[in-house]
């Protein structure tokens, strides 16, 4: 097990409150574990900002398979991607529209702009990109 530290930190009461009150809404058990992930948040958010670091996420879109050709050129642009496409998840929300949920990984720069490429094609409702970490430099 690691070490652990303490300190100590001053806070208005009135953004305490605050912040109890959302992380009584999560489900945390203290404080503690609620400012760590906090940390650890803000750690992942500046590991993406460095276009070479290796990074996983998902791309999530929504779109109208009825559009001319759109399903095909998803298709392609993963198959042209293929190294960086772990997964992906396809689901027929209705009569008309689509769910993609592409699993991504690589470096952060590239995922993005795969990200861009399946967000931006003309037919896509809504398109997200989320990334998230590999994990390796958290503890």
């Amino acid at each position: 097990m690691t070490d652990l530290a303490r300190f100590g930190i001053s806070i208005n009461e009135n953004l305490l409150k605050r912040f109890d009150e959302r992380i009584a809404k999560k489900g945390y058990v203290n404080r503690s574990e609620a400012i760590r992930d906090l940390i650890r948040s803000a750690l992942v958010e500046e590991e993406w900002s460095r276009e070479d670091a290796e990074t996983v996420g998902t791309v999530t879109l929504v779109y109208d398979h009825h559009t001319r050709d759109l399903s095909d050129k998803l298709t392609e642009h993963q198959h042209s991607h293929h190294e960086a496409i772990v997964s992906a998840l396809h689901v027929h929300l209705d009569a008309h529209h689509c769910l993609e949920v592409v699993v991504v990984k690589g470096k952060a720069g590239e995922v993005r702009r795969l990200a861009d490429e399946l967000i931006g094609a003309k037919g896509v409702k809504h398109g997200k990109l989320v990334m998230t970490t590999t994990g390796h430099d958290l503890r």
